[in-house]
């Protein structure tokens, strides 16, 4: 009964559905670049009654390389992963922020050492523990020359904080080019803003997702997902199926983007 269970539900008509998604894709337009909220790790160990939420946090990461091998699969060159805000690092207790900092530390040195992937911190390098921007660091270094896939890891991230930040170097570089206050207001624009984001170079997400059925941004890219499309998925972070992903996708394709037409 077993084996009939999994023949019907779980392998062979998955196996079909995805077939079928995959095939209706073939038609529909990409996103250049996905954004991805994996929300829910705490909800998942709790409901396992697992002992701490760092159990949670680790099925995330096993899920994060999932997802961006179907990223990948699916002809998308570019994904931001939102792992740890400016907000987690005064809102939660110091021993999850430990166990954080250890799971991201061994993501990253093992995304940047996978296949032709290139990383990238983006986030308040400042703002978190040494050993943890180091491995950052040593992970975009590792891996800057790679062609491949683009991972955007948005550690110690805030969008407020990073556009704050945009405005202070633009004025910064206003002084040192020996400009006055007076003239300061004609060098300000949307694309001087953005030229001294941390994503400065990269296109907008066209897609962001978000796990947990939680319907909010959290200060995830709030300049740059300005016209992006949203699609939230029920499912908690480490339950994520490729389906969901391709779902997602699916739904990208079919919607028409009018940027205020």
């Amino acid at each position: 009964m077993r084996w009939i269970k999994w023949l019907l539900g779980e392998g062979l008509l998955y196996r079909l559905y995805r077939r079928r998604i995959v095939k209706e894709l073939a038609t529909l337009a990409r996103p250049s670049h996905v954004a991805m909220i994996l929300d829910g790790n705490r909800r998942w160990a709790k409901a396992r009654a697992l002992e701490s939420s760092a159990h949670g946090h680790r099925a995330g990461a096993d899920k994060i390389h999932e997802f961006l091998t179907w990223s990948e699969e699916q002809g998308v060159p570019r994904v931001t992963l939102y792992l740890l805000s400016t907000d987690n690092l005064t809102g939660r207790e110091s021993r999850e922020l430990d166990d954080l900092a250890g799971i991201i530390e061994g993501l990253a040195d093992q995304l940047s050492r996978f296949s032709n992937w290139r990383v990238k911190h983006v986030g308040q390098a400042d703002a978190l523990p040494a050993h943890l921007r180091d491995t950052l660091k040593g992970a975009e270094e590792r891996s800057s020359r790679n062609s491949g896939l683009h991972i955007n890891l948005a550690v110690g991230y805030g969008g407020r904080a990073e556009i704050t930040g945009a405005v202070r170097r633009l004025v910064q570089e206003h002084h040192a080019g020996g400009h006055t206050l007076e003239d300061l207001p004609e060098s300000i624009s949307v694309q001087a803003i953005a030229d001294h984001l941390d994503t400065v170079g990269q296109p907008d997400p066209d897609l962001v997702i978000r796990t947990s059925g939680e319907q909010r941004l959290s200060d995830f890219m709030l300049w740059q997902s300005a016209h992006s499309e949203f699609y939230f998925v029920e499912a908690l972070g480490p339950d994520l199926r490729e389906i969901d992903f391709l779902r997602a996708l699916r739904d990208f394709g079919t919607r028409q983007r009018r940027y205020g037409q």
